[in-house]
């Protein structure tokens, strides 16, 4: 089983995640976490030194990576990874997409407070960071929206979310 949870970014799906790899005794990858594990540098690095689109290849190629090469497991997927290479209809195909779609308000609330720590954010007023959720939201929307399980992150309950994954 391979359980690829997606959304805004704030969402939850780490926490989620984490959560799901141990109800299920099967490992958790964080994708964030593994290309600044592969690359040896923090995902602001890379952007600092290589651009986004050097982020999303290596993002691309462990996505590939890691499915590929384990049977089972639960990801965190990044906001964005969805939306690059495809990325949505590899995950679909090889296996259960959910999205963790979190309401807006928590979503900033929760970035102004880790904004040095998002490239995309880190260097927004609050008013700059609430029209960026609203238009990167609204761009997103339509991959997050391929999910084959959508569930808001307010009304997550580990349980519920097996069942829902069980039963796609």
């Amino acid at each position: 089983m391979k359980i690829f949870l997606i959304g805004f970014m704030g969402s939850g799906k780490t926490y989620w995640g984490r959560q799901l790899s141990q109800k299920l005794s099967i490992p958790f990858f964080d994708l964030d976490e593994q290309v600044v594990s592969h690359a040896e540098k923090s995902i602001k690095d890379i952007f600092d030194q290589e651009g986004e689109e050097k982020f999303r290849l290596l993002e691309k190629d462990l996505l590939h990576i890691i499915t590929e090469s384990h049977d089972s497991f639960v990801m965190a997927c990044g906001g964005g990874t969805p939306c690059y290479f495809n990325n949505i209809e590899y995950m679909n195909q090889a296996g259960t997409t959910v999205w963790v779609n979190t309401d807006m308000d928590i979503l900033f609330e929760r970035l102004r407070k880790e904004k040095a720590e998002r490239p995309l954010i880190r260097d927004l007023s609050d008013d700059q960071l609430s029209s960026f959720i609203t238009k990167k939201f609204s761009d997103r929307r339509l991959y997050y929206e391929q999910a084959a399980i959508k569930v808001g992150e307010e009304d997550v309950q580990i349980e519920k979310l097996v069942e829902e994954i069980f039963h796609v």
